[in-house]
């Protein structure tokens, strides 16, 4: 009986012991798909957000499992085939989207930016800026990440509300989102994206923010409704610091780059030097559960 075949993005060798029961190759199916393609049973999509990596997966006949790099599913979901469980990247990002997040705050209520342009310019720019000590912020999703995320809040003497899709012991539900909006410092959000937050923070969301508030988004570009955004950020009255765009790369002439008050990263919440050896560690430990005939881990719902 032939051995069920793995594709891997990486060598795997990095995984320090995979299950000899499986066959294993490197492959990206973006760039070539190998006459194999037919055999694959379990197959690890390269690390992109692009719905592209799922381009393949009418071809795998023998398909049992699609486990993603990333804790959004967003790119692929719709495209896994009946009976194909999805597994996403749970716990792959946390500790390098939680770091991004506290510097995405920290940078934008320091001024940051704003230093780095006075320094290309040789000006030795003082001012006065708001500290992240004793704000309130709001939390948008307390899944893994958004768990990290609090973690590393708590040692600036903040106050965290929490929030997620249902309420729970300590955490609230989106329905009580207009009335805990108004009253934060900064809005975090880290949820993922479903029929249920494409455009959650529209203009009646922002409108509720306090003045002078900051909006920090590290979910997905289309949580937010991207021309509510900037009208507010042309008042002047919020700032936004964001690592993902409804449209990415964000086009050179996006009047994103133009307006005030934003902050910009290009999407790298996960590409740190903490993320391969998780998605190594990861991919291990649900190969070997595979190959045992064991229950994987981060099994994706039709809820999610």
């Amino acid at each position: 009986m032939t051995a069920p075949l793995v594709w891997l993005p990486f060598d795997p060798e990095l995984l320090g012991d995979p299950p000899a029961g499986l066959r294993y190759e490197v492959v990206d199916p973006t760039a070539e798909v190998p006459d194999s393609v037919g055999d694959v049973a379990f197959y690890v999509t390269p690390y992109r957000m692009s719905p592209d990596v799922g381009d393949v997966l009418p071809q795998m006949r023998s398909l049992e499992v699609v486990q993603t790099l990333s804790a959004g599913v967003d790119n692929v979901r719709s495209r896994v085939p009946q009976g194909v469980t999805l597994c996403n990247g749970r716990g792959i990002h946390d500790t390098s989207t939680a770091e991004l997040t506290l510097t995405l705050i920290l940078s934008s209520l320091r001024g940051v930016p704003e230093f780095v342009r006075a320094h290309d310019r040789h000006e030795w720019a003082f001012e006065w800026r708001p500290a992240l000590a004793d704000k309130r912020v709001l939390l948008v999703g307390h899944g893994a990440i958004g768990e990290a995320i609090e973690a590393r809040l708590l040692p600036f003497e903040v106050e965290v509300v929490r929030v997620a899709r249902t309420a729970r012991e300590g955490v609230h539900a989106f329905t009580e989102l207009p009335e805990l909006v108004p009253d934060a410092d900064v809005v975090v959000l880290i949820v993922p994206l479903t029929d249920e937050t494409r455009g959650l923070v529209d203009a009646d969301f922002l409108a509720r923010m306090k003045d002078g508030a900051l909006l920090v988004n590290v979910a997905r570009g289309a949580v937010v409704v991207t021309d509510d955004l900037l009208a507010e950020l042309r008042s002047g009255r919020l700032r936004a610091a964001v690592d993902v765009a409804d449209v990415e790369p964000v086009p050179a002439d996006s009047p994103l780059w133009e307006v005030p008050n934003l902050l910009i990263s290009p999407h790298v919440g996960g590409a740190s030097s903490a993320m391969w050896p998780r998605a190594h560690r990861l991919v291990r430990d649900q190969l070997h559960r595979f190959a045992a005939g064991e229950p994987l881990a981060n099994v994706m719902t039709g809820d999610y």
